[in-house]
């Protein structure tokens, strides 16, 4: 049975290629698994999204009788018994998936909204302070430079590359585009040597594919 991925039916342009079914569609793409794509309304949520996914958010798959919601559940489902989660290793990867999105991921979260509140107050509410972001920053180039120093000297944060590497460089991604990590050479590399990977760019170019599709469906109903 073909696995679904549930993701939003339209973003606006500042999200795209971050939205969070990026990273179920390349675990997906480097584990060579078919699946088809069905949306949820971004705005009003419906109560079909709301049974599947409490807090309206995304992504989600359905596979079989399963629904799924959290990328970090989701990648260690569709991860099991893969090459992305040999069981040999999967006691760090797991670890390492954790870190990316209970650590990184959050540090990420606390300065990135600071600093999307003074471009969009109109989706990320009032802007804060340049002494709040500016320690909120401090607090995330501490965990990159401890997360850094782990990396270096190797590809992949956990052996080959694994689950932890797609949640981790999809959490970078961001900070990368920022500019966050242009004095951090290492965490740098690893980003451009992920984003490298044929799975990856396949990825990347279905998530894009979809949202200017939507693009064009609005247009047609305008």
């Amino acid at each position: 049975m073909t696995l679904t991925l549930i993701t939003l039916d339209w973003v606006p342009e500042f999200p795209r290629g971050f939205v969070r079914d990026l990273r179920v569609r390349w675990a997906l793409e480097e584990i060579g698994r078919a699946y088809q794509v069905e949306t949820a309304p971004m705005q009003p949520k419906s109560d079909v999204h709301r049974a599947m996914q409490p807090f309206g958010q995304v992504p989600i798959i359905r596979d079989g009788d399963l629904t799924l919601f959290e990328s970090g559940a989701i990648l260690l489902y569709v991860g099991e018994g893969t090459a992305l989660l040999p069981e040999a290793r999967r006691a760090e990867i797991t670890q390492w998936l954790f870190a990316a999105l209970n650590t990184v991921e959050i540090a990420s979260a606390i300065w990135l909204y600071k600093v999307l509140a003074e471009r969009w107050p109109e989706f990320f509410g009032p802007p804060t302070g340049e002494e709040s972001k500016a320690f909120a920053r401090q607090a995330l180039k501490t965990k990159l430079s401890e997360l850094q120093s782990v990396i270096q000297g190797h590809d992949w944060i956990a052996g080959d590359f694994s689950l932890a590497d797609v949640a981790m460089v999809d959490t970078l991604r961001v900070l990368a585009g920022e500019g966050v990590l242009d004095d951090m050479p290492v965490l740098s590399a690893y980003v451009v040597r992920a984003e490298a990977r044929p799975a990856f760019v396949r990825a990347m170019a279905d998530h894009m594919a979809h949202w200017q599709a939507a693009d064009v469906a609005m247009a047609r109903t305008a």
